[in-house]
């Protein structure tokens, strides 16, 4: 007769605790992984002005698939994307190490990147050229 009550209670119990949920489930990521993969300037800053959200506060947030934005961007060859997000991060941004210890730059040199427009912006955002647009 007391099974009843601790098998609910049980139930109740575990519908409380709390699951982690993963960052690309979010709409808002999913949609600016996509547009970043598609190349999709555009579309890309019109998420960002609907949602009312700058770059610079959310990058270090976001994975596509394990990766920055940046990294995807260089992946997937999306160039124009990729320029855009570059231009938009502050160089202490740019330069710090992500999740596999290595930047933006020293990533990019180890994987065949390091010809990519995307680099160059990279390499003179850092260097302090480039101005950053409110976009």
């Amino acid at each position: 007769m007391r099974v009843l009550p601790l098998a609910l209670a049980a139930v109740i119990a575990a519908s409380f605790v709390p699951t982690p949920s993963m960052a690309n489930a979010d709409p808002l990521v999913a949609s600016l992984c996509d547009y970043v993969k598609a190349n999709d300037k555009n579309r890309l800053r019109k998420k960002l002005k609907e949602s009312r959200v700058k770059l610079r506060n959310v990058y270090a947030g976001i994975s596509c698939d394990g990766s920055s934005l940046l990294r995807t961007a260089m992946a997937a060859g999306a160039n124009d994307v990729g320029e855009f997000v570059a231009k938009r991060l502050s160089a202490n941004e740019l330069g710090v190490a992500e999740a596999d210890g290595m930047t933006v730059l020293a990533w990019a040199e180890a994987n065949g990147h390091g010809a990519s427009p995307i680099t160059a912006a990279i390499k003179e955002r850092m260097a302090g050229g480039g101005e950053e647009s409110e976009d």
